[in-house]
């Protein structure tokens, strides 16, 4: 079976198929392109795979992806850095895990899959969240102009690469959970309302110099700009990490739409909300404010069918759909692992119940620098048999009632 019969099987046929020259660009309907995408980010697995990973359903082994798309998802996102072996795999410099190579290699068993493939760009070396957004080892010393024309040719010469590797890519994140901006501090921003977020706040309080939105929206334009440039009809997708904060939102949106920041979807990061409904407040409120806009829930783990639920029943179509991030091995996993969950469970979605490391990355809830811990030493992936439990029988259910 070819992968695009595949992908008319799944019912994907409508999804935009890059390897299909001079599409359109998407329209700016903000209405989803094609089906529900019901997603998962799954950057780890060749680093658990080379580790001794075993994936099994049913007492069948099988490829985690594979074991993925016949279970209902449609759609993986994978992250890229610009010199892993400079940061995020300096343990494993050789493998350069979520480098160039290891992300075609692992694109390429998606596209063959005939799953749509998302690309998350982490402007570092290392990871970019709401508290690091660290300029990479290449590009130290670059000013703001030096810094756009970087991101232009590394977004574009990475999006042709995949394309030339066999891994065409459907749609660029432009940047990860940039709430504060990216490749700081040339392009950080500092927001007037505060996030309730005792990390965040207290970290963000300490910003100092900052090259606010102007700078950080050239960066963004820059991205989109070589993006476009080797995909014309790719998605572009801007995500923030506080998809449980509408004031936030609506001013962080509102001032890079000024500043003609050309986007198709706003990903959301959903751990927690600060009170039941916030979420469905973001995004009631969002497709109001912004009409030709898609969102779509970028990063979740628990309240998996509720969360699914609010996105796919937006009107015009335009929640585009949801990716669980690293459903293998992270917070409520799809998987178990020596009888238990291999995430450790669910978490509690209320920030009054307790800060989360998925809401707050590297730091504490008391604002605290984080106790310093050994070195680690070993492989960076986790083996072992990793064997699907009954959340995973969700995502059939939800596929066959969103995309019949």
């Amino acid at each position: 079976m070819t992968a695009l019969t595949r992908r008319a099987t799944l019912g994907l046929a409508a999804l935009p198929l890059l390897t299909t020259p001079a599409l359109a660009a998407p329209k700016k309907t903000g209405a989803r392109p094609g089906p529900y995408l019901i997603g998962a980010d799954i950057s780890w697995i060749p680093e658990d795979e080379a580790a001794g990973a075993r994936f099994f359903v049913k007492d069948e082994r099988k490829d985690p992806i594979i074991l993925l798309r016949d279970a209902g998802f449609n759609a993986i996102r994978l992250r890229i850095f610009v010199d892993p072996a400079k940061g995020y795999s300096r343990r494993e410099p050789d493998k350069a895990w979520a480098g160039l190579a290891q992300t075609i290699k692992l694109g390429r068993r998606i596209r063959d899959a005939g799953l749509y493939l998302v690309l998350s760009f982490h402007y570092s070396d290392t990871w970019a969240d709401p508290e690091h957004q660290g300029v990479p080892a290449a590009w130290a010393g670059y000013d703001l102009p030096q810094l756009a024309k970087a991101v232009e040719a590394h977004t574009h010469d990475t999006l042709a690469a995949m394309r030339a590797g066999g891994a065409p890519v459907d749609m660029a994140v432009i940047g990860n959970e940039t709430t504060f901006g990216i490749l700081w501090p040339h392009g950080r921003v500092k927001l007037s309302t505060p996030t309730g977020n005792p990390v965040t706040d207290a970290n963000h309080a300490k910003v100092g110099a900052v090259g606010g939105f102007d700078a950080f929206a050239a960066l963004l334009r820059a991205g989109i700009a070589g993006a476009r440039r080797a995909e014309p009809a790719i998605a572009i997708q801007l995500h923030n990490h506080l998809g449980r904060h509408w004031p936030i939102v609506r001013e962080w949106t509102d001032a890079l739409v000024a500043r003609n920041v050309d986007f198709d979807v706003i990903g959301f990061s959903c751990y927690q909300q600060r009170a039941q409904g916030d979420w469905a407040t973001t995004f009631d409120q969002f497709l109001k404010r912004y009409p030709g806009k898609g969102l779509l829930v970028a990063e979740y783990s628990s309240r998996k069918r509720y969360l699914n639920d609010l996105v796919h029943a937006l009107p015009d179509r335009r929640g585009w759909g949801t990716f669980i991030w690293e459903p293998i091995r992270h917070q409520e996993a799809l998987f178990d692992r020596e009888g238990k969950n291999a995430g450790g469970g669910g978490k509690p979605d209320l920030l009054s119940q307790g800060i989360n490391s998925a809401e707050a990355p590297g730091g504490l809830a008391t604002g605290a620098p984080p106790a310093p811990k050994p070195a680690p030493t070993g492989p960076m992936g986790e083996g072992g048999d990793y064997i699907a439990n009954p959340l995973l029988d969700l995502y059939g259910q939800m596929a066959r009632d969103y995309n019949p």
